[in-house]
């Protein structure tokens, strides 16, 4: 299997302009990363074990780029395999579009390749491994969207800020 194309769609109760600066703040400080190792484990422990993956090790991007009404950011996830070698795991587009004026549209399409496959799977062994590695994707990457979007749509309050008083009941 050469790869595998993997899209995504959700909308957000936020205008487009604050979801765009919000998603540079989570790329500025560093917290994309960590969303993204996240959704690995999470896409990753609803499938189970997939053969021959092992964990995110590496999360690269681009600053966001606004392109008149749309926002697009590039990702590239890189895994270890089982042997511990690097192979290029997802590479995507996440856009934010304005779908009025109080939300917008966040969006991911992208493709997900696998590691090769020394020796070449019998058709047999094959459709289970792909069908598992499809179920892994698609878990993860509606795993990453849930995770920016709660991120967009309520950010963390600036490093600082006093956490909001809790009544207590007496």
């Amino acid at each position: 299997m050469a790869g595998m194309f993997v899209s995504d769609e959700m909308r957000i109760p936020v205008s487009a302009a604050a979801a765009a600066t919000r998603l540079a703040a989570l790329t500025a400080g560093g917290s994309l990363a960590g969303l993204s190792h996240a959704a690995w484990g999470d896409g990753i422990g609803r499938v189970g074990a997939v053969p021959g993956i092992s964990e995110l090790v590496l999360v690269q991007f681009r600053e966001p780029v606004r392109r008149g009404p749309v926002t697009v950011l590039t990702l590239r996830w890189q895994a270890a395999d089982t042997r511990g070698a690097l192979f290029p795991v997802l590479d995507a587009d996440i856009t934010l579009s304005s779908d009025g004026d109080h939300a917008t549209l966040i969006g991911l399409d992208g493709v997900y390749r696998p590691p090769a496959r020394t020796g070449g799977p019998t058709p047999h062994e094959a459709a289970p491994h792909e069908a598992a590695l499809q179920r892994a994707a698609t878990a993860t990457i509606r795993s990453l969207l849930n995770q920016i979007a709660d991120a967009i749509t309520r950010p963390a309050p600036p490093a600082g800020t006093p956490a909001p008083a809790r009544g207590r009941n007496v």
